[in-house]
């Protein structure tokens, strides 16, 4: 069975006809289930668990990026709760104008469109990093200034500049540098980092104040901002990030990576 579980703000009134459009589609598909709506839930990592074990054929996160860095979580933690290695996919339908960097990247359309990326069920095995006690899927954020990094244990890098601090594993930036090539399936994070210089400097050479490593592990401090994950929670410092973690996820034809 198809487990769909809506986020909070897909709820209201004003999705009534989006949904509507999504569950004919889904209905026509042949992909039917049962509903969650998470606004009515006490403990969404509970629930996720029992479906899991009630046998759930994929579970779908209906919503945004939010929605889909929570149903992650849970499905992670079922996993380490039963000590066991879920095989569940975890599917994806975007909805509204919330934040849906991680479906577009993953080349699931808006919608109906993600039904139809349900229905064709290309599963690959993503990796998932760890940020504290939280995973992610797609990248961590940060502001550089005041950050420090220790990398591995092998060296730490302290950061004075204002700007900002990407780990990733799967990108959903359009701007990175050529080189930098995210691969969430190669157990390996990129740590993009990005500080501003003067203008003037920053016209005549906008690589000057970027670099990039590649990476499995490393901490960071920060004392006065936390690190954003998946462009949804919030995580404070101290913090490791690394990748110890797969997921089974439905992807589209069109996925970046």
């Amino acid at each position: 069975m198809h487990i769909y579980i809506y986020d909070d703000y897909v709820n209201t009134k004003k999705y009534d006809n989006a949904l509507a459009r999504i569950e004919t589609r889904i209905t026509d598909l042949g992909l039917n289930g049962k509903i969650i709506r998470l606004g009515l839930l006490k403990n969404i990592n509970e629930a996720v668990e029992n479906e899991i074990k009630r046998g759930a054929k994929t579970i779908v996160a209906v919503g945004s990026d939010r929605t889909v860095n929570k149903i992650i979580n849970a499905i992670i933690i079922a996993g380490i709760n039963n000590q066991m290695k879920i095989e569940t996919p975890l599917g994806i339908i975007p909805v509204g104008n919330e934040s849906n960097t991680i479906a577009e990247t993953l080349g699931v359309g808006q919608e109906e469109e993600a039904g139809d990326v349900l229905s064709a069920r290309r599963i690959e095995k993503l990796d998932i990093a760890q940020a504290g006690h939280s995973f992610f899927i797609s990248q961590a954020q940060i502001a550089s200034q005041g950050t420090t990094l220790e990398i591995e244990k092998d060296y730490s890098i302290e950061i004075m500049e204002p700007g900002e601090i990407d780990v990733i594993n799967l990108s959903i930036f359009s701007n990175l540098p050529e080189k930098a090539k995210p691969n969430p399936k190669d157990g390996i994070l990129e740590l993009y980092i990005k500080t501003k210089a003067g203008r003037k400097l920053t016209k005549l050479n906008p690589a000057a104040n970027q670099s990039l490593f590649s990476l499995k592990k490393l901490t960071i401090i920060n004392p006065k901002y936390p690190i954003i994950l998946d462009n949804s929670i919030a995580v404070s410092t101290p913090a490791e990030i690394s990748v110890n973690r797969s997921l089974n996820v439905i992807v589209g034809k069109e996925r970046r990576f």
